[in-house]
């Protein structure tokens, strides 16, 4: 008889990969073949033919594999949300009034003064 030898742990802190997908790409591949068909059994229930709909699945289904793929091998592990959370900094804060840092500094002293329930003049807060 053969001895089968299977690797289940790959380490700690590696990620999950499968077939070349890394991390997270592994699951918007199972989303969009889930959607692709769930697509598929909409339109074999509105009866459209199926001549029509399954190279139209097909076709979707090879642009989300080679979509999929491209990103995972463009942006690695989570350079996609690097890349998406940079996109969303501002490159520049404009600020025309002082006013924001006035109200913030003001706020800041209250706090300071309300730590452990005492006011500003050191009595309790309590009243009761």
């Amino acid at each position: 008889m053969e001895e089968n030898d299977y690797d289940i742990n790959k380490g700690v802190n590696k990620p999950i990969e499968f077939h070349g997908l890394k991390a997270q790409y592994i699951w918007y591949m199972a989303a969009g073949l889930a959607l692709l068909l769930i697509a598929f059994a909409a339109m074999y229930l509105a009866e459209v033919p199926v001549f029509v709909s399954l190279p139209a699945v097909l076709l979707t289904g090879g642009g989300l594999f080679a979509g999929i793929y491209r990103y995972n091998h463009k942006y690695g592990e989570h350079g996609l949300m690097k890349a998406l959370a940079y996109r969303q900094v501002p490159s520049a804060i404009i600020c025309r009034t002082r006013k924001i840092f006035i109200l913030t500094g003001q706020r800041e002293n209250d706090n300071r003064d309300d730590d452990y329930g005492r006011g500003s003049a050191g009595s309790s807060s309590f009243k009761g």
